[in-house]
């Protein structure tokens, strides 16, 4: 190992946060980028190789920045910035951290953790139609919902309509118990609790009673016309051509629509296309609709649920070319 070395003074109430739990920040970094971290006193001696050093050093500095801005970098987040040094996109690094979001009823900020994600938020703010097409754990959903939260606080909009197919892993409604409501509210379950988390228990109640917030099956959607309104179609993968096209043409003034999906995770019926597959092909380049591609390096769940997509894709990528 060359004796190259890059040093950096910490803050001392920053320290714990900069090493991690059980010094796991070092480790990570020592592992994937081949390099020697050591501390003394309050400063922080990268050694190694001047380009992982160099490489090694532009994580830590990242870590150490997000801290002194009062917010921290996760695990995932560290993995991720990692991962694009290692692409030579070392300039993204500093492009990871957005604005805030959203801040949900609990006190907490939401940014943006990746690329994809700051593209996708964009997307949202200049145009009137998004799909967010990409992996499960992408903050797909989750962020759409903190958008929409955030237009209807900001009197950008009067009601936030979110919607889902109820089709899910071959399970038949009718096989299920209850009334109509009860059979569709596990499909719906993760949108409610999103828009809880933002909006705080009870105004998120009263906001379903007085229907400025409205949660339903995509199939409700039919004959109406949607305006003012932030719209958001949940597993849209899970939609058929002819629903999707309904879905789209309930577009009324004043109105935004985001469109979310996995096309790798599609439960319709042997033989019917996936409205989404589709509307991405045939809207793609028509003004004031942006399409939005999240891959694995997206993912902001637990890092290997990451690996898990990324290895999922691989196999699949292999039986088609066998084919």
């Amino acid at each position: 190992m060359d004796n190259y070395s890059a040093k950096v003074k910490v803050k001392y109430d920053l320290l714990s946060d900069v090493l991690g739990v059980f010094d796991e920040n070092f480790r990570i970094l020592e592992s994937r980028f081949n390099v020697e971290m050591t501390l003394s006193d309050n400063v922080i001696t990268v050694s190694g190789e001047k380009k992982n050093v160099d490489n090694a050093f532009s994580v830590l500095k990242k870590i150490i920045s997000t801290l002194e801005e009062g917010e921290k970098m996760d695990k995932s987040q560290i993995l991720y910035a990692v991962d694009l040094v290692k692409e030579g996109r070392s300039q993204d690094v500093e492009k990871m951290s957005g604005s805030v979001i959203a801040v949900t009823a609990t006190g907490k900020t939401v940014k943006c953790k990746t690329i994809g994600q700051k593209k996708y938020i964009e997307a949202i703010n200049k145009n009137t139609v998004v799909f967010g097409v990409g992996p499960a754990g992408t903050g797909k959903t989750y962020l759409a919902v903190a958008a929409a939260f955030k237009a209807y606080k900001n009197k950008l909009i009067e009601k936030i309509i979110l919607t889902r197919p109820a089709v899910e892993a071959g399970e038949k409604l009718g096989f299920l118990p209850g009334d109509l409501q009860e059979k569709i509210d596990p499909y719906l379950r993760p949108l409610y609790d999103a828009l809880e988390e933002f909006f705080g228990q009870d105004k998120y109640s009263v906001l379903i009673e007085k229907g400025i917030i409205e949660i339903a099956p995509l199939a409700y959607m039919r004959g109406r016309t949607l305006s003012n309104a932030f719209i958001i179609l949940d597993e849209a993968q899970n939609s058929t051509v002819e629903q999707m096209k309904m879905f789209l043409t309930r577009l009324g003034d004043g109105s935004k629509m985001v469109v979310t999906g996995d096309v790798t995770q599609i439960d319709l019926p042997f033989g019917k296309e996936s409205g989404l597959k589709n509307a991405v092909k045939v809207l793609k380049g028509v003004e004031d609709i942006e399409i939005i591609n999240f891959d694995d390096s997206d993912v902001v769940r637990n890092p290997l649920v990451s690996k898990i997509v990324n290895a999922y894709g691989k196999y699949y990528d292999g039986q088609k070319t066998k084919e």
